[in-house]
Order: C-alpha cells, then structure tokens, then sequence
C-alpha cells in the first residue's frame, strides 16, 4: 500500500505542479545538494513555530510557487547561471523554415564557432504504429458473456497481460473507455483512445508513442488473446488486432546526402538537436540550419531570460487574488526590478507599471550595433544575478509566502534544527494520500 501511495503522489505531482518535466538542470552535484541541506538546516534552525492554512487550495499554491521558481532559476541557469563568462553568452541554432524543421544548439560556447550550415530536405516524417479498432454501436449491450477476459499486449521485447471484468450492462463504449484507461494508466509506450463517428459507432484506437522501425522488425507492439490466461476473444470483438497502420522511418538529406532516422527528433554531430515538423512542400526546398550571430543570440538570451521573468512574476500576481501573502513577494519582485530600472531603460528595457519587463527590440538592435552595451550588459548581468538569488530563496522557502499563524518565537542562540518547519510542503505532497 505504502508504494501505491508514493506511486500516486509521484504522478500526482508530475501532472499537476511539474507539465513541463525535469531537465539536466534539475541533477545536482553531492556538494550543491549539501549546501541544500545546509541552507535548509540552518532556516530551520531559526525559524519560528507556526501554525498552517491546512486547506488543499493552500497546499497547491505553496507547491506551485516553489515550482514556478524552479523554472526561473533554471531558465537563468540555462543561459549561465552566475558564471560571469557564460552568462547571457548562450548560443542558438536558427532554422530558416520552422515548417519543415526546428533546431536546438546543443554544443559549448566554444564549440558554436566551428558548427557546421546544414540543408536540411525532409522527405517524410517517422509516423507510429496504429491499431485501429472497428467501429461498433457505442450504445448497444457487449455481445460477449459476462467473464473476467485478458489480453497480451508484446511491447520492447515485454509481455503484458491486462485482464478486465464484462459485467452484463456493460455497453460497448463502456469496455472500450474501460480498456483505455487500463491502457493509458499502464503508461508502456501505447497511447489509447476511444473515437465516436457521427453514426453512433465508437471505435478503440491504438498508437505507439514510438515511431520507426527497427532493423529485425516492422512493428512496435502486437495485441493478441490466443494464449491469455483469462477468457479470450475481446480482441477480435474490437478488432484491435491488426496493424492499420505500419509505423515508419523519417527520410531526408543533409546537404544533398540521404538518411533516416527512426524518430523526429534526433541530433547531428552532438550540436544540433534536430525536430522534423513537416515534408518539404517542393523537392530542393531546404530548412538552413546554423548559429545566429552573437547579435541575435544576444537578443534571444534576453527574450528568455525577461521571459521568464514576466511569468513568474505574473504567476505571483494570480496568486494574490486567493493569497495575499504572495503580495509580499510581488512587491520585492518589484524592488528588486526597480532598482536597475533606470540604466536598464537607457538601452530599450522598460519597467512597465505591473513590474513586467518589456524590450524595446530596436533600441536594443541599435545600442548592440553601436557598441554601447558594454556598460548595460554588466547592468542587466547584475539583474540576472540577483533575480537567480531570489529564485534560489522562493525554491528553498516557499512557506515563507504562505499564510500561517506564528505560535512561537524560538531562544536565539539556544535552539536547535527542527525538521519540516520551513520545508513543509514536502509532506504536503503526501497529505490525503498516505
């Protein structure tokens, strides 16, 4: 029971408070997460007994600013964190048809001087293996006996065996929601989905989240009930036996040479993170990829970083219609914003009136052609450093944004580290499920 319920909370969390997952920024070295320890050690030490808001609604905003500040740091980190040689010095990769291609740099600073231009021409896209059902009334009784039925589902080399009870009001659209919800939940590389047509017939659709062929087979999965251990025959009842739809391969050229890959995604040469969109509309019609000029990284470095900025920073102003505690921590946003207000306008970043950060594109384009953003950049450096050290205090301390009752100030100099005082969303994650 114990890991059915750390099962749940872990998919709890990932769906709810973390959609977008976790990057290599979020893997740490032992001595960062000791400093962790420490840092959280020592707040515990000094911080005061209180009393929570124990209401669910409190709990998911606690989570969810602790999370919003770990993407704005992370997104800081990404473009060089508070190394003052790597900061706002990350390079980007262009693509010049996003249709048929977008590209990701994957390469060090040092490595972008020496990547090679590419033509990329798409052929086709990799597409996934589809099962598609037949469509049957979705109203009308299963014309199967009520039984305890199974089927086996072969997926990377694994079996897998899901068994499933047809009671006798059982509708066909009943079994087919029933078994993609089995399906889904089992999470092993199959997505499945119930389709209606205008008919009233309804249809159970199975897609492989992979797609490519391998060298030894043409198939991602197959679905059969010859050899099931429970009653048989669901699968030709709904016809989820035969492959409607073989997966395939990606083909395309990089300058003129042919290849395929498996996957939409892939990388060439460890510098370029490739993703296919689409076939190119005409034969010869390329996507150009290759690094933007350190104008343009400039310019896009800022994108991201401001970028993050506005969002966390309105994610703490929506918080406030609900908790106005988080109104404390829209105001030091604000401080801390204000205070390189003024030579940060002089090159086309403007403080707006809510605290959001707005570029002046062409201002910026100009004060970078002219050779005056020697001075600007240290001003908007320094403004990265301190909004990363912000970021590091709300990811550390959330609670401190929370509503709470102090119950008791502790001995200065005579006390002691008291576990979940100021981390105590971590138990949170577990309130109702446990």
């Amino acid at each position: 029971m114990a890991n059915l319920a750390a099962l749940s909370v872990y998919n709890h969390y990932l769906t709810s408070y973390a959609p977008k997952g976790t990057t290599s920024l979020d893997t740490h070295k032992k001595s960062e997460l000791r400093n962790i320890y420490n840092s959280i050690v020592k707040l515990n030490k000094e911080s005061p007994l209180y009393l929570l808001d124990n209401s669910s609604d409190s709990k998911a905003y606690a989570i969810g600013l602790k999370e919003n500040a770990r993407e704005l740091q992370n997104t800081i980190a990404s473009l060089g964190g508070m190394d003052e040689v790597a900061l706002l010095n990350k390079k980007t990769a262009y693509s010049s048809n996003e249709s048929i291609a977008s590209v990701l740099f994957l390469g060090t600073p040092e490595e972008a001087s020496s990547a090679p231009e590419l033509a990329l021409e798409v052929h086709s896209l990799a597409s996934p293996q589809v099962n598609m059902g037949q469509y049957i009334p979705s109203g009308e009784p299963v014309e199967l006996q009520p039984d305890t039925y199974s089927f086996d589902l072969s997926i990377n080399d694994l079996n897998y065996e899901f068994q499933f009870q047809i009671r006798s009001e059982d509708t066909n659209i009943d079994v087919q929601n029933r078994l993609t919800r089995l399906i889904n939940n089992a999470d092993i590389g199959i997505y499945a989905e119930t389709q209606e047509d205008e008919s009233g017939n309804s249809s159970l659709k199975l897609t492989s989240k992979k797609s490519g062929i391998s060298q030894d087979r043409e198939y991602v999965f197959r679905v059969s009930d010859g050899q099931t251990s429970k009653t048989a025959g669901i699968v030709d009842y709904l016809g989820i036996g035969e492959i409607t739809r073989i997966p395939s391969n990606a083909e395309f050229t990089i300058n003129g040479a042919e290849h395929s890959a498996a996957s939409n995604t892939f990388t060439i040469e460890r510098l370029y993170e490739v993703t296919l969109n689409g076939v190119s509309p005409e034969e010869g019609m390329t996507a150009n990829i290759g690094i933007k000029t350190d104008a343009e990284n400039l310019m896009e470095n800022l994108r991201q970083l401001f970028g993050g900025y506005n969002q966390f920073l309105h994610s703490a102003i929506d918080y406030t219609q609900n908790h106005p505690k988080s109104n404390q921590l829209v105001s030091e946003m604000w401080h801390l914003a204000g205070n390189f207000a003024k030579p940060l306008s002089e090159i086309g970043v403007n403080i707006t009136e809510d605290g959001s950060i707005d570029m002046d594109e062409d201002i910026l384009r100009q004060s970078i052609a002219d050779g005056g953003m020697a001075e600007g950049l240290d001003q908007i450096k320094g403004f990265t450093k301190a909004l990363y050290r912000k970021s590091g205090q709300v990811t550390l301390n959330p609670m401190a944004y929370v509503e709470k009752t102090i119950v008791a100030y502790k001995n200065p100099g005579k006390n002691f580290a008291a576990p979940y005082i100021t981390s105590a969303y971590s138990g949170m994650l577990f309130n109702g499920y446990c």
